[in-house]
């Protein structure tokens, strides 16, 4: 008895092993030595521009690509492109480039088995992306702002930082539209403890964008004290802070200081005095209305006046000019960088024409 029970164990264990054997032999090879999980190869990328003819090479202007991946023994697929990475299970992908103008990008796919191993090529695209108008206001309806694109920054703020002196308020008579135009105003008034008002005005939790061309063909305020400007702001200063979030000053002029214009960049360890900035000379600036604009794109930030190009600010993916941004307009009194305030001064308009921005 004892003799057929260690038959019948030896036995048992003797299957178990021949079992653990087959198993690990049927997950790398079959039985004529070909793997299960083969690599993946033969891989092949098709790039279909849209619009594409002899004419237009780059396309219509669109900015869209299809692709289509094929190879052998592949279950997934890898696509990084335009600083994005794209999983596919399928190997059609469609993308849409938005920064404007005529620009080649690389493309690295690679082609994934259910083991993991991979196959991976690199080729690139020259497209073209026509200028598209994102986002504006004209200011062509008469009254207040229009409150489903501007909210409001109000009260002294402690001087926001920079010891200024005005009390920003939504009051019309700080801040009206008229005869197509915008005008913040700056008064001086003794107001809430404050000896100036003034309006400051932002597109935060409205409209912000990653990217693209703002502008805003503008005339600027008169008088020592004087601190008009359009600027930009990261969506996440309400957590980070500044100058973490990164600050993008594209229109700053002081009346201490007239037609010039100072474009400059805070970010960690170049906040405050930034080593960022440049200045140009904008004649008649209070007289005639000029465009200040800031093309933004992963690699640089570009200051015009004009159209003109007077500064060019290396961007890199260390920095913090790589998420989404909103907008700023205000009219600031005195502080550090405003100045002192001419003791005859009564009040002075910030007149804009228009806010745009593309693509």
């Amino acid at each position: 008895m004892k003799i057929n029970n260690l038959l019948e164990k030896i036995g048992v264990f003797a299957f178990v092993l021949l079992f653990a054997f087959q198993s690990c032999s049927s997950g790398s090879d079959s039985g004529e030595g070909t793997p299960v999980n083969p690599p993946p190869s033969n891989l092949s990328v098709q790039i279909e521009v849209t619009g594409k003819t002899a004419d237009k090479p780059e396309g219509d202007g669109s900015g869209k690509i299809h692709l289509t991946i094929t190879a052998s023994n592949a279950t997934s697929y890898k696509v990084l492109l335009d600083g994005q990475l794209k999983e596919l299970t399928t190997g059609d992908l469609t993308y849409i480039f938005t920064a404007s103008g005529t620009k080649t990008y690389p493309i690295i796919v690679s082609a994934y088995n259910a083991a993991g191993q991979f196959v991976s090529s690199t080729t690139s695209i020259t497209i073209n992306v026509s200028r598209k108008l994102l986002w504006s206001d004209e200011f062509d309806a008469d009254g207040a702002p229009n409150t489903s694109k501007w909210g409001y920054n109000t009260g002294t703020g402690d001087g926001w930082g920079n010891n200024e002196l005005e009390y920003y308020t939504t009051r019309p008579e700080n801040v009206i539209i008229s005869n197509g135009t915008l005008k913040i105003k700056a008064i001086k008034e003794e107001y809430m403890g404050s000896h100036y008002t003034s309006t400051r005005m932002l597109t935060k939790g409205k409209f912000s964008f990653k990217y693209g061309r703002a502008e805003v063909r503008a005339k600027l305020p008169v008088g020592g004290g004087t601190w008009p400007a359009f600027w930009m702001l990261g969506d996440n200063i309400d957590t980070v802070g500044w100058p973490l979030c990164g600050e993008v000053d594209i229109l700053e002029s002081v009346g201490n200081n007239p037609n010039v214009n100072h474009s400059s960049l805070h970010s960690p360890g170049r906040s405050g005095n930034t080593p960022d900035t440049a200045i140009t000379t904008v004649p008649n600036s209070a007289t005639e209305f000029h465009v200040y604009a800031a093309d933004w794109t992963a690699e640089s930030i570009k200051f015009y006046v004009d159209d003109k190009l007077f500064y060019t600010y290396a961007n890199s993916s260390t920095t913090p000019f790589n998420q989404n941004f909103f907008l700023i307009l205000n009219l600031a009194m005195g502080g550090n960088f405003g100045g002192t305030v001419d003791p005859n001064f009564t009040s002075a308009i910030f007149e804009v024409d228009y806010v745009r921005v593309y693509n």
